[in-house]
Formats: structure tokens, C-alpha cells, sequence
């Protein structure tokens, strides 16, 4: 009988560490989905010059 009690006990814990996880795992989902999307984004907007670096604009030309 103290055995029945004992299960009792331990679920409602049980249970709301289950909901953090499940809250905290699609929480990460989201997270990660838009990081993949602004990702995707950058790379799809093509630079002015792809080959050029971004400190090109700055350097100064030898004979200049």
C-alpha cells in the first residue's frame, strides 16, 4: 500500500519537467528555424562584386 503512494508522488514532477523540456525544445526550434532563415537570406542577396573583400574600398592603390 505505501508503494501506491509513492508512484502518486512523483508524477505531477514528473509531468512538469516533460512540459519544460517540450517547451524548451520547441522553443530551440523556433530559434534555430529563423537563424536558417536570416542565414538563407544573406546568402541569397548577391554583393555588388562577389569577388571583391570587404576592405577593398579603403586600400590604397600603389602609384595613387
Amino acid at each position: 500500500m505505501k508503494d501506491d503512494k509513492g508512484k502518486g508522488e512523483g508524477q505531477p514532477a514528473k509531468n512538469s519537467r516533460q512540459d519544460r523540456l517540450k517547451l524548451a525544445l520547441r522553443e530551440n526550434l523556433k530559434r534555430r528555424k529563423s537563424q536558417a532563415r536570416g542565414r538563407n537570406d544573406a546568402s541569397a542577396s548577391p554583393r555588388a562584386d562577389p569577388g571583391a573583400s570587404p576592405h577593398d574600398e579603403f586600400e590604397t592603390k600603389p602609384g595613387e
